[in-house]
């Protein structure tokens, strides 16, 4: 699993932007923390929260099938006979608004 996160300070950010961080360009809006873990659950890179950074690691292949025994989900644990994949490609609005009917003055959306 790699995690790939955001490193962001104030100064990088628009200067019609005021966070409630702080206005100073070294304040830390988004702190980072990329990882990787490998599919054991063995932390091969820890976050690192002190900056920009480019983490890199030495996958062993072999280890994904060793990770298939603890979740392996379209095999011998699959169940098409209680679980299916299902995917509607019909078009669909990207938002969608529902009302509560027990609330007063609920509108629908």
């Amino acid at each position: 699993m790699i995690s790939a996160c955001q490193y962001l300070t104030r100064a990088e950010g628009p200067a019609d932007f005021h966070p409630i961080h702080g206005d100073e360009p070294q304040t830390v809006l988004i702190r980072g923390g990329s990882c990787i873990v490998d599919p054991l659950g063995n932390v091969l890179v820890e976050p690192d929260f002190s900056g920009e950074a480019i983490k890199l690691a030495e996958i062993d292949l072999r280890v994904v099938a060793r990770g298939k025994y603890d979740l392996d989900v379209t095999g011998h644990y699959g169940r098409p006979d209680v679980f299916k994949l299902s995917v509607d490609t019909r078009s669909k609005p990207v938002v969608e608004f529902a009302s509560d009917p027990t609330m007063p003055n609920a509108h629908a959306g």
